[in-house]
């Protein structure tokens, strides 16, 4: 401030020294006193433009001046500049922390403390059908319209989760929300929603498969049963024991079944992934499981008048198809699986087709295709789930154990390949699997054999 007086002084000197050197001692009078309002008034702009600027509050329009004024126009700038950068870091966290919430897997809605729509993530918007923008400050209840979840909201009690049903749940593909509300801050809310529909679809499959497995397992015991109760408390011939003893057989038979498939599936979950280093020839795996289906035939249809017609691959085109990389034991699984299931479920006299082809692009298909009773559609997605039976009664003929297709299941999904089903009620079905070109190496062939082998595979 002294500096300030200072040159408050020096314009009053000035401007008197001027005014004695016109008019002598009433000019410097009069000099001194014009001099103040002159520097008066240039103060009074100089403080005009600050306060102008600061109004504006455009940091790039800063007024260029001197002393005090210019002073704090320049402690002003840096202040703006310190707060803008602050404002700046401010946002930039508050997008990360947005950015965070929108990466989430589960649904995340923010409400106020009357229940209106703050900000939701894009997973809550899919599952309750928000419009992230144009339903903001919208009262949540307005958008959520299940009784339950008023009845939750307006219960004050949130300490357990609630379930709903989905916005895009249909009968045939249900979808469940869970929703719990978490108050926090001076009485606002936080709305978590999660997808637990494959948890709720794996424990109904949890329970199923403990019930379908004892319910395997009980029915034989029950059956053993009463036969050893049946010897223990009768006298019986020699052909009736031998009769009674041929059933307990077949019964415990088909325990032992349920339980080798069983551990199948378990030792399949619970292994690594095949590698590439074992190779195994197309035609061993093919030769193994035409014995096995013709065998299973045989077995079959012994009763009736009528065979299966079963068609394999011809053993010399075979010898073409080279190898295939996995697990022997797995592969022949799969194989055997789908021709045995074939077999089971065509009548006698009906035709099995097995073939092996490779497509132009190197992969290779494994067909099963035959003309039994079909499947009907609802049942396809379904039908590699463990028990799932489509005919329980056709199932109990047959003597299957209801995991055959679900050890096939999991052993083409471990070999890279793809399981395709297509069926036709009263015409057939169709089981593919297709293996990948880097699990396949076929024999080199002379050019001649060569070009007539990919034109044969183009013409099929």
């Amino acid at each position: 401030m002294l500096w300030r007086f200072g040159y408050f002084l020096a314009w009053q000197l000035a401007g008197g020294a001027f005014g004695w050197w016109l008019e002598g001692p009433w000019g410097a009078v009069l000099g001194a006193a014009v001099a103040a309002w002159l520097w008066f008034g240039g103060d009074l702009w100089r403080g005009a433009r600050v306060l102008r600027w600061l109004r504006s509050g455009d940091l790039s329009a800063t007024p260029s001046t001197f002393g005090m004024w210019g002073e704090a126009a320049d402690r002003a700038r840096r202040l703006l500049r310190q707060h803008q950068a602050q404002v700046k870091q401010s946002e930039d966290r508050l997008q990360e922390i947005l950015a965070a919430l929108q990466a989430t897997p589960n649904g995340i809605v923010l409400l106020d403390a009357e229940g209106h729509i703050e900000w939701c993530n894009q997973i809550a918007a899919a599952q309750f059908g928000f419009d992230a923008q144009r339903d903001v400050m919208q009262f949540i209840g307005n958008l959520v319209r299940d009784p339950d979840f008023s009845a939750y909201y307006a219960s004050q009690n949130y300490i357990h989760d609630m379930v709903l049903c989905g916005r895009d749940s249909t009968p045939s593909r249900p979808v469940r929300i869970s929703v719990h509300l978490h108050p926090y801050g001076d009485g606002r809310k936080l709305l978590l929603s999660r997808d637990v529909t494959a948890l709720e679809q794996a424990d109904a499959m949890r329970r199923d498969f403990v019930a379908n497995v004892s319910h395997e397992i009980r029915t034989p015991l029950t059956v053993l049963t009463g036969f050893v109760e049946t010897l223990q408390t009768l006298p019986l011939d020699a052909g009736e024991r031998a009769r009674y003893l041929a059933m307990m057989a077949q019964q415990a038979a088909r325990m032992q079944n349920v339980v080798h498939d069983l551990l199948t599936l378990s030792r399949l979950e619970g292994s690594p992934l095949p590698g590439m280093s074992e190779w195994t020839p197309v035609q061993a795996l093919m030769q193994r499981c035409e014995d096995e289906g013709r065998a299973l035939s045989a077995v079959l249809t012994q009763n009736h008048h009528r065979r299966h017609v079963l068609q394999f691959p011809d053993a010399q085109d075979l010898r073409a198809e080279g190898e295939i990389a996995g697990v022997p034991s797995e592969l022949q699984s799969v194989l055997s699986n789908l021709i045995s299931n074939a077999v089971r479920y065509t009548p006698a006299g009906g035709t099995i087709t097995v073939q092996w082809r490779h497509t132009p692009d190197g992969k290779a298909i494994f067909s099963v295709s035959d003309t039994g009773p079909g499947i009907a559609p609802e049942h396809i997605p379904r039908i590699t789930e463990r028990f799932y039976r489509v005919d329980r009664s056709r199932s109990r003929e047959t003597g299957g154990t209801g995991l055959g297709l679900a050890i096939v299941k999991h052993a083409v999904q471990r070999h890279g390949a793809k399981l395709d089903i297509a069926s036709e009620v009263g015409k057939g079905s169709v089981f593919s699997v297709t293996f990948p070109a880097n699990r396949l190496r076929r024999p080199a062939l002379p050019d001649g054999l060569q070009s007539t082998a990919l034109a044969q595979t183009a013409l099929r």
